[in-house]
C-alpha cells in the first residue's frame, strides 16, 4: 500500500502545483518509476502482485469465447503433510489443483482472493511458446530455424543477428544480459524503466549489443529472449501479442472474464513476464497442455507442439534442470512432468502420469535461495502423488 501512498502524493503535487500538461505527461512516468522501484518490496508486494494495472501501462486481453465456463470440483481434499509449513514458508498467496481436470483443492492466503488477478512473471514465457506453435502451424513462420531477423529486421544490427527461433526459444541466443535484480544497473532493471518511461521495448531489445557465445552454443536464462520471440510472432503474423493471446488461447478456454498484459508505451505487451490472470487461470492453461493442447473439443494448441516444447532440447549444464521451448523439466523425471516457473514462487506443474496440474501464486522473497527451487518441485510432486 505504501506504493499508492506514494503515487497518490505526487499526484496531489502536480494537481496543486497547477503544472503544465507535459508535466502531467512526466508525472505519470515517475508514478510508474516509482511501482518499479517499490514493486518488490517487502510490505507491498503481496498487493503489487495483484494490482499491476494500478500504476503501469496495460492493454486487455478479452476473454468471453461463448459463456463462461467454470472448471469442475471434485470432492475436496486436504493437502499431504508439510505443504501448510511449506505454503508458509514460500508466501504462498494462491494454490488451485486440478486431478483428472476437477478441482481438489482450491485456497488462497496473505489477504488475497480468487478474483485477484496475479502476477505471472516468468510463467507467461511458456503460454506465450504456445503462440509460436500456433503461428507455426498456421503457415505464419516456416521452420524454427529461420533467423529471428527474418521477421524482425529491426534486430539485425543487434546481439541477436545469426540468432535462429529455435535459439532463442531455447534460451540460447547468445546474447548477453544481467539479470541481477538488486543490482540498479543491470540489464532487468534497465529494462524495467524502459517500461515504466514509456519507451519501446523492441528498441530495448534492438540496442542490445554483447555477446557472451554464439548462437545455439550454450543455455543462459535471458528474459528478453522472450520478448524477442514475441517481436518474431508479430512480425510473421502481422498482429498484436494481445489480441493473438486473446483469439487463440483466453477465448477459446473461456475464461470468465478478461485479463491483461502491462506493456510499453506503445502498446506493445512485455510478454516475458506481465500477463496477470486469476490463480485457476493458470491451472486452465496447464490443464490444456495436459490434455495434448485439447479444450472442449477443440484442438487449441497443436498437439505435436505440446510434446515439442516440453521435451528437453536446450544445451544446459548437466545436472541442472532442463529446458524445452521455454518450458522446464526437471533434471530427476522419471515420468512426463514439466512446469512453467515466474519468480518470487509462480508455478504452472503439470504431471501426465498423475493426471494433475497445479498452479501456485506466491510472493517468495526467499525464492533463489539454496535448494528452495528443489524443494518446490518435490512438494508439487508430493501434492500431485496426493491428490
Amino acid at each position: 500500500m505504501r506504493r499508492l501512498v506514494k503515487v497518490a502524493a505526487l499526484t496531489l503535487l502536480v494537481a496543486a502545483l497547477g503544472l503544465s500538461a507535459a508535466a502531467l505527461a512526466y508525472h505519470d512516468r515517475i508514478a510508474r518509476l516509482v511501482a518499479v522501484k517499490t514493486l518488490f518490496e517487502p510490505d507491498n508486494s503481496v498487493f503489487n502482485f495483484s494490482n499491476m494495472d494500478v500504476a503501469f501501462l496495460t492493454r486487455e486481453v478479452p476473454g468471453g469465447g461463448g459463456a463462461p465456463k467454470s472448471l469442475p470440483f471434485a470432492p475436496a481434499r486436504d493437502l499431504p503433510p508439510g505443504a501448510a509449513r511449506w505454503i508458509e514458508d514460500r508466501a504462498a498467496t494462491g494454490i488451485v489443483d486440478l486431478k483428472d481436470g476437477q478441482i481438489t483443492y482450491e485456497n488462497y492466503y496473505l489477504g488475497t482472493t480468487a478474483e485477484d488477478r496475479r502476477i505471472s512473471c516468468s510463467v507467461a514465457k511458456s503460454f506465450l511458446s504456445a503462440l509460436m506453435g500456433i503461428a507455426l502451424a498456421g503457415g505464419h513462420i516456416a521452420s524454427l530455424d529461420d533467423p529471428v531477423t527474418q521477421n524482425a529486421p529491426e534486430l539485425a544490427g543487434s546481439a541477436y543477428r545469426g540468432a535462429t527461433i529455435r535459439n532463442v526459444l531455447n534460451k540460447a541466443s547468445g546474447v548477453r544480459f544481467d539479470e541481477d535484480y538488486p543490482d540498479y544497473d543491470s540489464d532487468i532493471n534497465r529494462m524495467g524503466r524502459v517500461l515504466a518511461l514509456g519507451r519501446s521495448m523492441d528498441n530495448f531489445a534492438a540496442g542490445l549489443s554483447a555477446r557472451d557465445d554464439t548462437p545455439g552454443a550454450a543455455w543462459q536464462y535471458v528474459s528478453i529472449d522472450t520478448d524477442v520471440i514475441g517481436m518474431v510472432i508479430r512480425g510473421a503474423t502481422g498482429r498484436d501479442i494481445s489480441d493473438l493471446m486473446s483469439e487463440k488461447l483466453i477465448r477459446p478456454l473461456q475464461l470468465k472474464e478478461a485479463t491483461y498484459y502491462v506493456t510499453d508505451g506503445h502498446g506493445v505487451a512485455f510478454a516475458l513476464g506481465v500477463l496477470n490472470l486469476r490463480t485457476r487461470d493458470f491451472a486452465r492453461l496447464g490443464q490444456v497442455f495436459l490434455q495434448g493442447g485439447a479444450w472442449l473439443g477443440q484442438q487449441v494448441v497443436p498437439a505435436d507442439w505440446v510434446l515439442a516444447p516440453t521435451t528437453p532440447s536446450a544445451p544446459t549444464v548437466p545436472g541442472k534442470r532442463l529446458y524445452g521451448y521455454h518450458w522446464w523439466i526437471p533434471a530427476d523425471t522419471h515420468s512426463r512432468e514439466f512446469y512453467a516457473n515466474g519468480i518470487y514462487g509462480q508455478y504452472t506443474y503439470v504431471n501426465e502420469s498423475e493426471n494433475v496440474v497445479i498452479a501456485v501464486n506466491a510472493a517468495d522473497r526467499r525464492f533463489r535461495d539454496t535448494g528452495v527451487s528443489g524443494d518446490n518441485i518435490d512438494m508439487l510432486r508430493k501434492i500431485a502423488e496426493w491428490m
